[in-house]
């Protein structure tokens, strides 16, 4: 996975292109197709001529700069040009290739010996050997160490024949070591069933743990069951408003062939309104690929796409949702949805919860990711993506470290937060989400090694790769937006919701059950995964309240209402006291058979991150609050 635009001389905040650097009289370099890893000391040696490439070479349409230029001025509201969108088909006569410029990548890609296998909008794929590849890109292929396994990847920067005049992007492919998407959310994979086992809080503090052990000098209360859509509504101001006339796609890889069953019968049992004909649409390939487990793990993605669907629908639930499913958790399938949401204007706002660390992204495929984001900022099309579920990735990766694409500066990065509804559905308060784990002892009268471990958390921090963009400029402190680059760098998430599995959402799905026996059941769940969607369909609120006028590029106008009461203010430390909540789970996942594992997870405390009043690393500029939703009303 890779989303966003390497720090180049002279690129723009925004990641506009710079301008290509000439290794030759005859070349233009396409900068940052060399993987960072493919290093002299991990260089292994040519690779062998007779073996196979596949690679896609991206377009870059006719203004490159004027297309990031124009998405930037139109999602800003202090520009003249705020809100005038174009149609896919205006935004593509004036920003997408020309046939003349297809006709010339296509001309120097066959001469010099690879084969056209696709042409869309914005990409030629090819196929052929290593030494055609070679030809036509203008660097050697050599075998490199990544880890404990070897890639292929380019010697140089590779590059196009000036001739073509900066028709061409980037290329991807030419390294083939795994470019993935994994899940954000909290949950075993649903071929077999999970289920949640109790004691539990209907609201927060509802059913207080009094036979267990103190935490923070308090008794505690049992984790919540799982929120609905009419708690989560009033936690986060829906009012009146329901998306009714606002379109939200959703996208993962893969398609839960129960998804309709699920979504109709969870809203019949929650009191959700039953969804019109129409209202739930898929968009899915001919053809899955990667899906066993040791890759992508197609059915480890049936839960992500419940969750998204029945978040939104709760919080929306007038709202129309369009699933667009990828054919596999690679790059290049998850890039081929979000283009078809934009070249089809399928709808206007779009949840992604999916990502991975900034580490694996390479800076050709953040150009293809970020020119589709482009594109649909033009058209009035906001993405928003989950922050990652590991906090700083030390724990995960060993490394501090931000996820991707919710790194990118042409989208909304969603963060995540533990939250207290209480009886009436009030909403009491938000901590940042950070997950501290101890279990209770032998005798049951303490908890072992408190607070315990970190287990996960709301991801967050400054990027190493992205420049500072314009709209956290005099918002996010220097401190943060600082940390790696003294001319400041991309700082994530920009705001967020709901994301504590110990605080988690209910959701419900058709699962595999011992006897195999498959039918539906009910479980909590949490992740920034949960986040994303639930921030998606209070945008879908949002853009009912103006009017059905699309938000399009939200990230300008979320901090421009920054420091107001629109937003939770959300730190670590709501009450002035350590939070925590009893958690009691079956020891196999589904029942009481092989026993009950019983143990406390503060809120919180996540990793070297934290909440504070003001933006922060954890929560952004904060949560939606009363008054968020109907700020959108134009005026």
């Amino acid at each position: 996975m890779a989303a966003t635009l390497p720090m180049i001389a002279g690129a723009l905040a925004l990641g506009i292109p710079a301008a290509h650097a000439s290794d030759s009289p005859a070349r233009d370099t396409l900068t940052g197709t060399k993987p960072a890893w493919a290093t002299t000391k991990a260089d292994k040696g040519a690779t062998a001529d007779s073996s196979r490439v596949s690679a896609r070479v991206y377009l870059a349409g006719r203004d490159a700069a004027g297309l990031a230029a124009y998405a930037k001025s139109v999602s800003d509201p202090s520009s003249a040009s705020y809100g005038r969108y174009l149609s896919a088909g205006q935004a593509q006569s004036r920003f997408g290739a020309t046939k003349a410029q297809v006709a010339a990548v296509k001309s120097w890609l066959t001469s010099a010996g690879l084969k056209v296998t696709g042409v869309s909008q914005h990409y030629v794929s090819v196929t052929g050997d290593v030494a055609a590849a070679e030809k036509a890109f203008g660097t050697q292929l050599h075998n490199y160490t990544k880890g404990s396994k070897t890639y292929r990847a380019p010697s140089k920067s590779a590059s196009a024949p000036e001739s073509l005049n900066g028709a061409v992007l980037t290329v991807t492919g030419l390294d083939n070591a795994p470019h993935k998407a994994d899940r954000d959310e909290q949950l075993p994979g649903p071929g077999a069933v999970f289920k949640n086992s109790g004691p539990f809080s209907s609201y927060y503090g509802s059913n207080i743990a009094s036979t267990l052990p103190d935490a923070y000098g308090t008794k505690i209360p049992y984790a919540v069951q799982g929120y609905t859509g009419k708690q989560l509504r009033a936690a986060y101001g829906a009012g009146k408003y329901t998306g009714k006339g606002v379109r939200v796609a959703i996208t993962d890889a893969f398609a839960s062939p129960t998804i309709a069953y699920d979504a109709a019968t969870y809203a019949k049992k929650h009191g959700d309104a039953a969804y019109t004909t129409g209202q739930l649409k898929q968009v899915l390939p001919k053809n899955y690929t990667h899906t066993g487990a040791d890759e992508c793990d197609a059915s480890g993605w049936y839960g992500e796409e419940t969750l998204d669907v029945e978040a939104v629908h709760a919080v929306a639930p007038d709202a129309q949702i369009t699933y667009v499913g990828a054919a596999s958790c690679y790059d290049d399938d998850l890039l081929d949805s979000l283009s078809k949401i934009v070249d089809n204007h399928l709808a206007d706002i779009v949840s992604n919860s999916w990502g991975d660390i900034e580490a694996n992204q390479t800076p050709d495929l953040a150009a293809a990711y970020d020119q589709v984001f482009q594109f649909g900022a033009v058209e009035g099309i906001g993405f928003y993506f989950s922050s990652g579920d590991n906090g700083d990735e030390v724990a995960n990766t060993g490394t501090k470290q931000v996820d991707t694409p919710a790194n990118s500066a042409w989208v909304t990065a969603v963060g995540g937060t533990s939250l207290a509804v209480g009886k009436g559905d009030k909403y009491l308060w938000e901590t940042g989400w950070g997950t501290e784990k101890a279990t209770l002892s032998a005798d049951g009268k303490s908890w072992t090694n408190f607070p315990g471990a970190f287990t996960s958390g709301a991801g967050g921090g400054t990027s190493k790769t992205v420049a500072e963009p314009f709209y956290q400029k005099g918002v996010v402190p220097d401190a943060l937006a600082k940390a790696n680059n003294a001319a400041g760098n991309r700082v994530v998430p920009d705001i967020s919701a709901i994301a504590d599995p110990n605080t988690g959402f209910k959701v419900g799905q058709t699962q595999t059950f011992p006897d195999g026996s498959e039918k539906y059941s009910e479980y909590r769940i949490g992740g920034t995964s949960l986040a994303s969607p639930v921030i998606a369909a209070v945008q879908a609120l949002a853009q009912e309240a103006r009017g059905g006028k699309a938000i399009g590029f939200a990230n300008p106008s979320i901090y421009a209402k920054y420091g107001s009461k629109v937003y939770h203010d959300v730190t670590d430390n709501p009450t002035g006291s350590g939070l925590a909540v009893a958690r009691v789970d079956f020891v196999n996942g589904y029942d009481a058979t092989d026993g009950l594992a019983t143990s406390v997870r503060s809120l919180g405390k996540d990793s070297s991150l934290v909440a504070v009043k003001g933006y922060d690393p954890v929560t952004g500029v904060g949560t939606p609050a009363g008054g968020y939703v109907e700020s959108y009303k134009r005026r």
